[in-house]
């Protein structure tokens, strides 16, 4: 079967996302409002959540090809956020439906892949422990997912870019100050070492 018909369900579904919540939506509405069989949807997909796990992973793949690179906290909280503003009502459907744990699944992975990524400008040319390397990584991750997960339980009706640019006014030279802290550790550790 041709993959047009497979892109023509998943946007069919995106629709009705925007006009119904998840719950709402059934598998005949999609096929009666693509013009196709049920046979058809059940061809490329097990069940509505086996669509809806497919469009978030494919949404979080695209948002990690578009950041091949990330220079600062302010473009991997942009990049995760992205994630959601696309299709506003349809991603407020899905989050507030039983397939929410895979939509905060893939959203974690772009948090962890736009910090990880991140982490390649922030540690360059900086010597620490893996250890301190992976809590620093772990914080920013966690900020990163909360900020995401804060605005989907308000609703995405808060000015995002506004509070994004703000936070990282208020945060601007902690991971540096962290960073520094980690390499003085690692340069006090080495002397006690020393015989």
């Amino acid at each position: 079967m041709p993959s047009f018909m497979k892109d023509a369900i998943k946007k069919t579904f995106v629709e009705l996302l925007e006009e119904l919540p998840m719950s709402s939506i059934t598998v005949k509405m999609i096929v009666e409002k693509c013009g196709i069989n049920r046979n058809s949807f059940y061809y490329y997909y097990q069940d509505l959540p086996s669509l809806v796990e497919e469009m978030v992973k494919d949404e979080a793949d695209t948002i990690i090809e578009k950041y091949d690179t990330i220079d600062s906290i302010e473009t991997a909280l942009r990049a995760a956020i992205s994630f959601c503003e696309q299709n506003r009502r349809a991603i407020l459907h899905i989050y507030n439906s039983v397939s929410r744990d895979v939509f905060e699944q893939y959203l974690w992975k772009v948090c962890d892949y736009v910090v990880t990524t991140y982490a390649k400008t922030l540690f360059h040319d900086v010597v620490i422990a893996p250890s301190d390397a992976e809590i620093i990584l772990r914080f920013y991750r966690c900020e990163c997912f909360g900020l995401a997960i804060e605005w989907l339980n308000q609703k995405m009706e808060s000015n995002v870019e506004a509070h994004i640019i703000r936070f990282c006014q208020l945060y601007k030279g902690m991971a540096e100050e962290m960073i520094l802290r980690a390499t003085e550790k690692n340069a006090s550790d080495l002397i006690a070492e020393t015989p």
